[in-house]
């Protein structure tokens, strides 16, 4: 009985595991990100603030109804925030997605925001870039946002119709160009009439929200707000 807890340690000892945002061993007790990283983590804490006040939700004025504009974490390039998500997208820690969305549901609803939502929706990839990446980043956070809120979720409630290449490199103009009319709803009757909260790794300009959230309410949709991981700016 006591033998898989003692090799369990051992493996822990000789192969410890990193913090996903500092690369510093994990202690016992702690799961993909260290108390430290916990701590000082750049949290933006937009949810606490009036609509009218959140700077975020200015990139959409005038071009999408946005209720709740979120987002957990500042982007800062080359700090930790950088270093999670490229564990999230690009190393297959698909548990590190989960956690977040679970760390930041929790503060949702103890902001009373909760009530608020009766779906949550990931920003779809294209099913190529899902066979070659095995899974959608966006969807790993809904999942754990969906566990804390509570709220139901649908993975497939979007679907993005065609390829589009990288938008890293686009600007504001280029990037809606390249996803205007790529999302459409797979099942209208599960949005329709409801306040969708519509959920995605990073905000940078917001034209794949938007083109997504521009699709969610010709569905129907009544209400729409957006949360990411985290947010550039």
């Amino acid at each position: 009985m006591l033998l898989r807890p003692l090799l369990t340690d051992l493996l822990a000892l000789f192969f410890p595991h990193a913090c996903l945002a500092c690369q510093q061993p994990l202690v016992a007790g702690e799961r993909h990100l260290c108390t430290t990283c916990r701590a000082e983590l750049p949290y933006t804490d937009y949810h606490l603030l009036p609509p009218d006040q959140n700077p975020l939700a200015r990139r959409f004025w005038g071009k999408l109804p946005v209720a709740h504009t979120l987002s957990y974490l500042r982007f800062l390039r080359h700090g930790r925030v950088q270093h999670l998500l490229h564990q999230l997208k690009y190393q297959g820690q698909q548990g590190v997605g989960k956690a977040l969305g679970q760390l930041y549901g929790a503060e949702l609803a103890s902001a009373g925001l909760a009530p608020a939502f009766d779906l949550i929706v990931p920003v779809p990839l294209h099913r190529r870039k899902l066979a070659r990446r095995g899974f959608n980043q966006a969807d790993a956070f809904a999942e754990g946002l969906a566990a804390a809120l509570p709220c139901p979720w649908r993975a497939h409630a979007l679907r993005r119709t065609e390829y589009t290449n990288s938008q890293t490199r686009k600007s504001r103009a280029e990037r809606w160009q390249n996803v205007a009319t790529v999302f459409e709803v797979a099942r209208p009757q599960e949005v329709a009439g409801r306040h969708i909260l519509l959920v995605d790794d990073v905000l940078t300009t917001g034209a794949t929200l938007e083109a997504c959230g521009a699709a969610l309410l010709a569905a129907g949709a009544s209400q729409l707000s957006i949360a990411t991981i985290a947010c550039a700016e």
